[in-house]
């Protein structure tokens, strides 16, 4: 926690200690093994304008509000227009989070099956 309090620029204390807790299911709100962060949704969901966005990544300054939490959706000449290229300005996404969601879930039901297997 020391550590990324020192990294983040925008640190909060309680927020990121909560949002640790409930990504990893444990303390006050504990689910199941099927929560999955998904930091596009979350963007979509708690910064719909992209005003935080926009001011830590200010590359996606004149981004339109429909691409601003998937700028590699844009069409290229949109890309262009902005002086946000994919792959020149601003990273491509390192994962397919879908993709990687879904091996998750599928890992998760595996090991759960295994250890209700040792139980019975």
């Amino acid at each position: 926690m020391a550590y990324f309090s020192r990294q983040l620029i925008d640190c909060d204390d309680a927020a990121n200690i909560g949002g640790w807790q409930w990504s990893a299911s444990t303390g006050t709100d504990p689910q199941p093994y099927f929560r999955i962060f998904n930091p596009v949704s979350q963007g979509e969901k708690f910064d719909p304008d992209g005003a935080f966005v926009k001011k830590y990544l200010p590359v996606l300054q004149h981004v339109p509000l429909q691409y601003i939490h998937k700028p590699w959706e844009m069409p290229l000449h949109l890309q262009e227009q902005t002086g946000c290229v994919i792959g020149l300005d601003y990273p491509p996404p390192c994962v397919d989070h879908a993709q990687r969601r879904k091996l998750a879930l599928t890992l998760f039901q595996e090991a759960r099956d295994r250890h209700l297997t040792k139980t019975e």
